[in-house]
């Protein structure tokens, strides 16, 4: 076969120096790569110059490129803005992605609220009030909520159930809420505990527990002993975080340094925040099949981070420069982002360099227990490929479950584990068109129909290991599904648990396993190790897909049981019925409810309370 390479010459002549973007396109015209240049011709010839990047896949460019394809912009800031749609829209090969693109946690107070209360969230500019955080994890947002709860006692509950409850909660009892919701509670003692709760917070730690220190001191002389025994604890649960929190400045600056990491294709890029002058914590992000140049790689990265709504800090450090323009870029581009001036810098001595070398050797470790974490999991995979033959590594793992209530609302389910991890982004739900009544077979092969069509069709990728819930009649299915399509290159198992006969006794080899492996030509199961890895693996595969298909089926049935009898009243619509039930509560609060009640409801006239009052007390 001859080697046609892509003739770049011909393609430079035509490439502007200008700013903007490249969409590298290999020979079946897919987008692999997309990277952003103040000058669109130098850039590119980069890439092709004898003297130039010598990686390995830098010198398969010319093999593999089929097109390069580029988009003029006015300048960096709009290259920026352009690379980081085009990356998220055609999710490229050869970039670096957001793996995990959630936002790190943060809480909220409404200081406008009647009876204020703290609530976490992801979006830290989402909803009114003042905002606080990022907290790195879910770890760290229960343990300020928990100081929260403890020791400033706000509630918890949203306003529906403050509008209607009767009686206090479980956190009355054991003395986390003041219960305003049916007490007579001091509203000003209540707002003070409100603005501690803020300062505490805000990280003025200092200041709050001085003036607690008064209080404290205060209450004792008045031989309000109970109220200095909560000032004291409130103090104690305040030292004790700020003990935590490592002091890394003088400055009280919101800062992110970036830490990284390479070995050939492999990298890690470390974040390490600090809020206020103290480190809140770090998150990193892992990487393989990456040969671009470190500058391109982190560049990319900083657009895509910050882009997708993560709090931007005054000041970005890096361990390495970007060039002058495209750092300009970047602070412009930052700076109306946040709605302040942000400064991206490479800091080269004192407490900013300290930092960044902080967050490299933080990159660094992350970087080695990656690497053992990958070895362990490529381990798990090479073990459960001997064990069920399996032609090929299984490192894309399926796993497909239905599910059903006396033969209504039936619903499948599709997870995968991608490495042994599941990859939640490809979880699908399935609600069966075809079946009628209880046909668990016709619904896995309706349900694996529809899944493995698209991939005959070569509009999605397919897995390494299907793996089917079930016996050997569910992997008959499968098996049937897969020849109809032709397609001969997915292997398919099928995992049930163990049978007892009618005499209560199993097969002594069955019996050392609670799950059989049925294998396509073979009579008899496999029956993998107890407590075996692999093991394990596939048991957290079918119970993931168990508990996926049960939600969705219980979803359907919450939706059926809302089609109650408020649908049966004139007048009264989807909208209408979501705010009655968002503001008694239940629909039996509704039935009870009188006209004025009615009334008080957001979007409910005279005519529609009227119509609600008749329909369910007009006898």
């Amino acid at each position: 076969m001859t080697d046609q390479r892509f003739d770049i010459d011909a393609r430079l002549a035509t490439i502007p120096h200008e700013p903007g973007c490249y969409l590298m396109r290999d020979k079946r015209g897919r987008i692999i790569y997309i990277g952003k240049a103040k000058d669109l011709k130098n850039r590119v010839r980069n890439y092709f110059q004898t003297s130039g990047d010598s990686r390995a896949f830098v010198r398969w460019l010319p093999r593999i490129l089929g097109d390069i394809e580029t988009i003029i912009t006015a300048n960096e800031k709009e290259a920026l803005i352009l690379e980081n749609n085009l990356i998220k829209k055609h999710k490229p090969r050869y970039n670096v992605q957001l793996k995990d693109d959630k936002n790190f946690l943060s809480l909220r107070i409404d200081p406008d609220e009647k009876w204020p209360r703290v609530v976490y969230q992801r979006k830290k500019n989402k909803g009114k009030g003042r905002h606080f955080g990022p907290y790195h994890s879910a770890r760290a947002i229960r343990s300020t909520m928990d100081v929260l709860n403890k020791h400033f006692m706000l509630r918890t509950c949203p306003d529906h159930v403050l509008n209607n409850r009767t009686r206090p909660c479980l956190q009355y009892q054991i003395k986390r809420c003041p219960a305003p919701c049916v007490f007579d509670v001091d509203h000003d003692a209540y707002i003070q505990d409100v603005e501690q709760a803020i300062m505490f917070l805000e990280g003025r730690g200092d200041e709050l527990v001085d003036g607690l220190y008064e209080k404290m001191h205060e209450a004792s002389d008045d031989l309000e002993f109970e109220l200095a025994a909560r000032y004291r604890d409130q103090i104690q649960a305040i030292e004790k975080v700020l003990e935590r929190q490592q002091a890394v400045g003088q400055r009280e600056i919101d800062q992110d340094a970036f830490g990284y990491y390479r070995q050939a294709d492999r990298l890690t890029i470390q974040l390490v925040m600090v809020r206020q002058g103290r480190m809140m914590g770090s998150r990193s992000f892992s990487y393989s099949d990456q040969e671009f140049p470190d500058e391109e790689i982190l560049s990319s990265f900083l657009n895509l981070y910050y882009n997708a709504g993560n709090e931007i800090p005054k000041e970005v450090l890096l361990p390495f420069a970007l060039d002058d323009e495209e750092t300009e870029g970047f602070e412009a581009l930052l700076g109306e982002l946040a709605g302040h001036r942000v400064y991206v810098k490479e800091p080269k001595r004192g407490a900013r360099r300290a930092l960044v070398k902080t967050a490299m050797t933080n990159a660094e470790h992350s970087f080695q227990e990656e690497h053992a974490k990958e070895e362990r999991i490529l381990d798990l995979l090479e073990k459960l490929q001997r064990r069920l033959k399996l032609r090929n590594l299984p490192r894309r793992i399926e796993g497909y479950d239905v599910s059903n209530f006396q033969g209504r609302q039936i619903v499948g389910s599709r997870v995968v584990f991608f490495d042994a991890e599941p990859d939640k982004s490809e979880y699908r739900r399935y609600k069966m068109r075809l079946q009628e009544g209880q046909d668990d077979f016709g619904s896995m092969r309706e349900m694996l129909q529809r899944r493995f069509k698209k991939v005959a069709e070569g509009d999605d990728d397919p897995p390494d290991l299907a793996v089917i819930d079930g016996g050997k009649g569910q992997l008959a299915q499968a098996i049937a599904v897969l020849e109809d399509l032709g397609i001969h290159d997915v292997e398919v198992v099928s995992l049930a648990k163990s049978r007892v006969d009618k005499t209560g006794f199993q097969d002594r080899e069955v019996t050392r396993s609670s799950e059989r492996v049925f294998l396509p030509g073979r009579k008899n199961p496999v029956v993998l190790k107890k407590n075996s890895a692999e093991l394990y693996l596939l048991q957290r595969l079918r119970d993931e897909a168990h508990d996926f298909a049960i939600g969705y089926h219980k979803k359907l049935r919450r939706k059926q049981g809302l089609r109650s009898s408020l649908n049966e009243i004139p007048g009264v619509g989807p909208r209408t019925k979501r705010d009655l039930l968002r503001h008694f509560g239940s629909l039996k609060k509704i039935k009870g409810a009188t006209m004025d009640d009615l009334l008080e409801v957001n979007g409910v006239g005279p005519a529609t309370a009227e119509a609600i009052y008749e329909f369910f007390q007009g006898g």
